[in-house]
């Protein structure tokens, strides 16, 4: 593995029991379990375009203990902010970042820590960015809850070629989604 390409949600983002299939082996909520049962597959490409019902997708999300996360622009920038600040402190080398408002993709260089838990670590700075400026997505709750759900999707690069495609598809990302291009000063050029 030279790289990796990682994929993990806001809170709210994807739920396990989505009807696209989800990586959950149980739902814990008796209200959210009315909705269906876990949906785990082993797929290990992207399963957004799958057809499904979208109403009883949301309608799921009505019953969550907290309102599903959409990160703002002020959001973006300091998670953004959160991943730099630890990608300098630990070396980290982040080939391609993209802060949507419900989930984030990254493209990350080998390390000595595996991708879960640089997923882990990048979460943790991110949220202590968000409280240090005070615009944690939850802070009205007291101390507040994780605003990242738990997990992520990865996968492994091994070829030039894999990081290169990883690195288009997380830049492209969120044009397909009706928003501008992402540039961050702590992203490393792929030679």
């Amino acid at each position: 593995m030279i790289a990796s390409h990682v994929i993990f949600g806001a809170y709210g983002f994807w739920l396990p029991n989505d009807p696209r299939g989800s990586w959950s082996d149980f739902v814990g909520s008796w209200e959210l379990f009315r909705y269906g049962r876990a949906t785990k597959t082993s797929e290990t490409r992207s399963l957004a375009g799958r057809p499904h019902d979208r109403a009883v997708r949301l309608a799921a999300k009505t019953v969550l203990k907290r309102q599903a996360v959409r990160f703002n622009d002020e959001h973006i920038r300091a998670v953004a902010m959160g991943f730099a600040e630890y990608a300098k402190r630990s070396a980290l080398t982040i080939l391609a970042c993209v802060v949507l408002p419900d989930h984030v993709h990254l493209v990350l260089g080998k390390h000595r820590l595996d991708p879960e838990q640089l997923v882990i670590q990048l979460k943790g700075a991110a949220t202590r960015q968000l409280s240090r400026e005070g615009i944690h997505p939850f802070a009205a709750d007291g101390r507040p809850a994780k605003c990242f759900a738990r997990g992520e999707w990865k996968v492994f690069l091994d070829t030039d070629e894999d990081v290169r495609r990883a690195i288009r598809y997380v830049e492209e990302n969120p044009i397909k989604e009706g928003l501008p291009r992402q540039e961050w000063d702590f992203v490393a050029t792929y030679c």
